[in-house]
């Protein structure tokens, strides 16, 4: 009878402090809301995948060790910052959804070009979607810097390189003040196109603050809205800022200065008075919502505008 006592006794000792961890284990539990539903998380994740390379820059920028990334495109200033080891998980399209399940990953990260694969992702692994919308660029940045922030309890250096974005930001105001208009050109083999407020550098306009030479502008995904140099002429930019989709793409290199180098567009204020401005092919294609590759621009933009 006092065995069975006191075999109860601890049995409900055990039960009481079962009982009494249970709340502090269940706290670590951390519930994202992102833009295609709800992802828990427990606890700060250790291993980490995403399949875009925007992410990839987040996490670099954080110090954030990151164990798979896509298989190709690698934008050239991030390539250094790429694990030896690191698993290659399927293109900015395509996830390898077989090596992302053999990862037993704590989380993966998807957003714009890979945001299709949250169906069948989130039954895989806790998956998080940070697309960010191109009309608001930088919004978008700052909020998946927060929320990264979040996540892997760097709060304080989320909060430091927000504010740097926000210090650099205004340096670009302050240089773009009474310069006049400008257009963001993108060549795509061989051709001409125009980006505007809702593209992939829409912060030239939208955070910088340049006036667009152009009243209305029908973003492209790829080659932006279809111009001619006589088109270019007529418009007349004060300042061009160049996107070569075909060297963010790895195609050609120095495609647009060749296509550039046109009789009429010479004769544009913006080539007689040399202000264009070639802005990092793969930072304003592949990796246009990365923190680190809208530093780079803003520092190439702001070059440009005070040289």
């Amino acid at each position: 009878m006092t065995s069975l006592f006191r075999s109860s006794s601890v049995v409900a000792a055990l039960f009481a402090g079962a009982v009494a961890l249970a709340p502090a284990a269940f706290a670590q539990d951390k519930v994202i809301t992102h833009p295609q539903g709800e992802t828990t998380l427990a606890g700060v994740p250790a291993k980490v995948l995403t399949q875009d390379w925007a992410v990839f820059d987040d996490l670099d920028a954080l110090g954030i060790a990151v164990a798979g990334v896509p298989a190709s495109n690698a934008p050239s200033y991030l390539s250094s910052k790429i694990a030896a080891d690191a698993a290659q998980i399927g293109s900015l399209f395509e996830p390898d959804f077989e090596g992302i399940a053999a990862s037993e990953a704590d989380v993966y990260f998807i957003a714009g070009r890979s945001a299709a694969a949250y169906p069948t992702a989130k039954d895989i692994v806790p998956t998080i979607d940070l697309s960010v919308n191109n009309g608001s660029i930088i919004e978008g940045l700052q909020h998946n810097i927060t929320l990264l922030g979040d996540i892997f309890a760097l709060e304080a250096k989320a909060g430091e390189l927000n504010g740097a974005l926000d210090a650099k930001l205004a340096q670009a105001k302050a240089a773009a003040e009474g310069k006049g208009t400008a257009l963001v050109l993108v060549t795509n083999a061989g051709k001409l196109g125009v980006y505007g407020p809702d593209s992939r550098v829409s912060w030239v306009y939208n955070e910088v603050g340049l006036a667009s030479a152009l009243d209305a502008v029908k973003d492209g995904d790829h080659g932006g809205d279809a111009v001619s140099f006589e088109f270019l002429l007529e418009v007349n930019p004060d300042w061009v800022f160049v996107v070569d989709r075909d060297a963010g793409t790895g195609e050609n290199a120095g495609a647009a200065a060749a296509l550039l180098d046109n009789e009429l567009f010479n004769q544009t204020t913006a080539a007689k008075q040399g202000q264009i401005v070639y802005l990092d092919p793969q930072a304003s294609y592949i990796s246009m919502h990365g923190y680190q590759g809208v530093m780079l621009l803003l520092d190439q933009v702001i070059a440009g505008l005070n040289g």
